[in-house]
């Protein structure tokens, strides 16, 4: 009875024992749990910081870069760029605010008020150099830009940025090791009392608890070896106990939800510094884009890359149209039409991004085939002018996040600009090159092309200098806007004949220039021959009104049978001469006894 006695004292010891350990033991776990979710808002703030912080520093750089390359290039869009900076002010104030939410020491607050005064030296000094440039003084508005005061204010700014983001990082990595202390701490405490705990009931109380106690405790002390390795993949037991053993298993929970938080919040952060790195070099490349192929090749190596899941489409308005053909594509959507008119969408009658899919809540855009697609139309707009279409595609259900199509809008945006500078780009280069009346290649396409010719001479060169004859009659007697009229008949004709074996070119007045490469002697005659009577039979009306007959002179010269590429032109403007002079309506080429 003694013996019974004494071991029942030492049960019932034990069992109280246990119970201690298991009560402590969930403490701990708790307060582990607790210290990992400190740990995590610690790991939020300093990545908050260090964003701020890196903002606060290319705030600092970007603003100055774009003033001097204003001054150095005079480009306006360096300027516009300077002045969007500047309207960024007051974003220094709202990281400023923000940072205080996050809670700046005194010293901290200090040195963000040196960085305003700082930046506010540095702004003064770059919006005299702007205005001083302005003015016409450029040298100024260089030195000013490029001098000592500058760097030395730009060094103490950046300085001061990375002073500042090295003594929040310091605070915020301190309050992170103090919180992983902490839950080490608890977590190695929480893992002693469990082995503890196990000890026990193995040694004391195996053939009283060991089914409803032993087990579980082994279960879970192996779950938490496994959490310790950061293997979060561990199942843990869940069996709705409201015992000391349901409550850990519940902080193990706890544990473990919190650390597969971190890693997804960790794996967030990588995918989108990795998005937000994709987008940067794919923007660079779109704004040094040449042509339209190379910005379609831009976005369609790209776009996989930043979103793999989003097929799509860049359309691309014609210019002075309204259809839209497809520019690029990538990762194979199968939805959209290649071309469609631009009432056929519904973001571009709009002017504002349109989701659709079938048996959707929303209209689906006339341009999209039936299919097991969600669908995203973005327009791409400039100055309020629409230029194309973004056109993306996702499996049924997968629909975008909100941040996806922030990030999708700023795509857009930058490639719609991109394509309506590309579009500018090419107007100018026509404008420069084409004659506004007739759309022919103009005087200065002509010396381009004959120093061309000088460089790397052809074969054989035939050249035909072709002028309107009586001309000024026209003028004279049926007003100027005919003799235009005039002009653009004789332009379509030479274009439409001569356009395929050469190159036509509006020389000067009512004079036309026609370049033919590989001809022949014999073969500039046959064309000239052509034209002259295309001219001459064709009749000639304007405003309903039949004009008089219009015929040509022309003079033809070859090389290098009569002269070289150089004396081309002269030699078949003084054949043009003897054609005139010889009744006109009529061609003359050169002989080569005449140019020897």
């Amino acid at each position: 009875m003694a013996s019974r006695m004494r071991l029942s004292t030492i049960t019932h010891l034990a069992y109280a024992v246990t119970l201690v350990l298991t009560a402590v033991s969930a403490s701990t776990f708790i307060l582990s749990a607790r210290s990992a979710s400190q740990e995590r808002i610690a790991i939020q703030q300093h990545l908050e910081i260090d964003d701020l912080a890196e903002e606060l520093a290319i705030l600092a750089e970007s603003r100055t870069d774009e003033a001097r390359l204003y001054v150095m290039r005079g480009d306006e869009r360096h300027l516009a760029k300077f002045y969007v900076d500047d309207d960024q002010e007051g974003h220094l104030e709202a990281s400023l605010e923000k940072l205080s939410r996050l809670g700046i020491s005194p010293e901290e607050k200090a040195m963000f008020d040196r960085i305003r005064s700082s930046a506010d030296a540095i702004d003064t000094i770059e919006k005299d150099a702007i205005s001083a440039y302005r003015a016409g003084r450029q040298n100024d508005a260089q030195r000013a830009l490029f001098g000592d005061e500058h760097y030395s204010l730009q060094t103490t700014l950046l300085k001061q940025v990375e002073d500042v983001r090295a003594s929040m990082t310091a605070r915020s990595q301190a309050m992170v090791d103090a919180a992983k202390a902490r839950s080490d701490f608890f977590g190695n405490i929480a893992k002693s009392m469990l082995v503890l705990t196990a000890l026990m009931f193995l040694a004391v109380l195996y053939f009283v608890l060991s089914r409803r106690v032993a087990l579980p405790l082994i279960r879970m002390s192996n779950v938490v070896t496994r959490l310790a390795r950061q293997d979060y993949d561990v199942e843990v037991l869940d069996d709705n106990r409201r015992d000391e053993i349901g409550e850990m298993n519940h902080a193990i929970q706890i544990f473990r939800n919190n650390g597969l938080e971190r890693e997804r919040l960790d794996a967030e952060r990588r995918k989108d510094q990795r998005m937000k790195d994709l987008m940067l070099q794919m923007m660079h490349r779109v704004q040094a884009c040449q042509n339209q192929e190379e910005l379609s090749d831009v976005v369609s190596r790209f776009m996989p890359q930043i979103f793999p899941d989003a097929a799509g489409h860049l359309f691309i308005l014609k210019e002075q149209g309204s259809t839209l053909q497809s520019l690029g594509q990538w990762s194979n959507p199968v939805a959209s039409e290649l071309h469609f008119l631009i009432d056929d969408c519904w973001a571009l009658r709009r002017g504002r991004p349109h989701h659709s899919e079938k048996d959707g809540d929303d209209v689906t855009c006339h341009h999209i085939r039936p299919a097991e697609n969600s669908n995203l139309c973005i327009p791409l707009t400039a100055l309020g002018d629409i230029v194309g279409l973004l056109y993306l595609e996702t499996a049924l259900g997968n629909h975008t996040s909100n941040a996806d199509r922030l990030y999708f809008e700023l795509l857009a945006e930058n490639i719609g600009l991109a394509v309506a500078n590309l579009q500018l780009r090419q107007r100018l280069i026509g404008m420069a090159k084409r004659d506004a009346l007739t759309g022919l290649l103009n005087r200065r396409s002509l010396d381009e092309a004959l120093n061309r010719l000088t460089e790397n001479p052809v074969g054989s060169l035939a050249c035909l200098m072709i002028d309107i004859d009586h001309f000024k009659r026209f003028n004279d007697q049926f007003g100027h806007d005919a003799g235009d009229a005039v002009m653009q008949y004789v332009a379509r004709i030479l274009q439409e004949v001569a356009g395929r074996q050469g190159e036509v070119f509006r020389f000067g007045g009512e004079e036309f220039t026609i370049l033919l490469p590989e001809a022949q002697g014999t073969d500039a005659e046959e064309i000239a021959e052509q034209l002259r009577k295309a001219v001459e039979r064709a009749p000639v009306s304007y405003r309903g009104r039949l004009l008089d007959p219009v015929t040509i002179s022309l003079g033809v010269s070859t090389s290098p049978q009569g002269g070289t590429i150089s004396s081309v032109l002269e030699r078949a403007d003084q054949s043009l001469l003897a054609a005139k002079k010889n009744g006109r309506n009529q061609w003359i080429r050169e002989t080569i006894a005449e140019n020897a």
